[in-house]
């Protein structure tokens, strides 16, 4: 079963490998296919479910919800996002507005077939609207009883800190940030998670396993695997090419690889296992095309790695990680999207 972790320094627990839904609900997989997997995570003792109403979108959520219809309510943490583009995409159909998160909330929890989501996130940083305004508005969420806890996604390091003064100021749990981070993308640690532990926030993470490209099926010099993520026309291939067509990065891989052996893992255990040494990730997200990969997946929950081991995946990996801090802002979007 999977172990549990304090979301933030709220009395919030979630499973540390939480189930989401990008790329796949659809896009990548039928529906029934999709409910297969999450009740094949429910299975394993997976609670928490992450999701967001751009992708596919607002399709994901609906799919989601479907699956989860005739589970306890209590007995699940569900979370969503706004920011993104949804709808026809008119000027107000994106960001952090109160006009469009209060429209947004409203239709999740419709498609999501609950009365209120347990963590409500901000999908990106809106550089057009007033952080007092978007603070505002999710602080209005929570009071309606629409949201129990907040959080952001992909925020840098001064945004999390602003963020966080003015939720203490409004009096609402603002507990979470989820970025991208995995043992080849490293960004968050020199300064998003020293800012994070001060303001009293955690991470759940996206990407643990760069998507897949830490399983090692992608090698150097040999064609993609057929019906892999990188064939994927609809989204998969757009997002993992960058890692794909370097060859140092796959080289380091596969230097990778044997580590997890020697250690009786998988290699994409073994990189669930590596996030969730950082004491300041509360869940790495997971995601399947197939029920059989959640059961292989939540054998990471538990691991415990020794210094020797993290230290091998750091010569492994050498060169190939990204640490930057800077890509934060970077990927983040300087003007509203539509």
């Amino acid at each position: 079963m999977v172990n549990y972790r304090y979301l933030g320094n709220s009395g919030l627990k979630i499973t540390e490998l939480t189930y989401g839904n990008w790329i796949t609900h659809g896009l990548q997989v039928e529906n029934d296919t999709a409910t297969r997997c999450v009740h094949a995570a429910l299975d394993a003792g997976i609670t928490s479910f992450d999701t967001a109403d751009v992708y596919a979108n607002t399709i994901a959520e609906q799919v989601l919800g479907d699956a989860l219809k005739g589970q306890r309510r209590q007995s699940l943490e569900i979370f969503t996002k706004v920011y993104w583009p949804t709808g026809p995409g008119g000027p107000n159909d994106s960001g952090l507005s109160r006009k469009h998160i209060m429209e947004s909330i409203d239709g999740s929890l419709q498609r999501l077939g609950t009365d209120y989501v347990d963590l409500y996130q901000a999908h990106r940083f809106d550089t057009e609207t007033p952080l007092e305004e978007t603070m505002l508005a999710f602080a209005d969420v929570v009071r309606a009883g629409k949201a129990l806890y907040i959080g952001v996604s992909e925020w840098t390091a001064e945004q999390i800190r602003a963020g966080a003064a003015l939720a203490k100021e409004l009096r609402i749990p603002f507990v979470s940030n989820q970025p991208q981070y995995s043992a080849l993308y490293r960004v968050i640690e020199e300064e998003v998670v020293p800012a994070s532990r001060e303001v009293g926030i955690s991470q759940i993470v996206f990407s643990p396993v760069a998507q897949g490209v830490l399983t090692g099926k992608y090698k150097p010099g040999q064609e993609v695997p057929a019906g892999s993520r990188a064939t994927d026309e609809k989204g998969g291939k757009r997002f993992i090419s960058r890692l794909i067509d370097d060859p140092a990065v796959l080289e380091g891989v596969q230097r990778f690889v044997p580590i997890a052996g020697d250690l009786g893992l998988t290699p994409a255990q073994l990189a669930l296992a590596w996030v969730l040494q950082n004491d300041n990730v509360a869940a790495a997200i997971i995601g399947a095309s197939r029920p059989e990969q959640i059961a292989e997946n939540v054998k990471a929950s538990g691991v415990t790695l020794e210094a020797d081991v993290m230290a091998a995946i750091d010569e492994a990996l050498g060169g190939v990680v990204e640490r930057d801090p800077a890509r934060t802002a970077q990927n983040s979007p300087q003007q509203r999207p539509s």
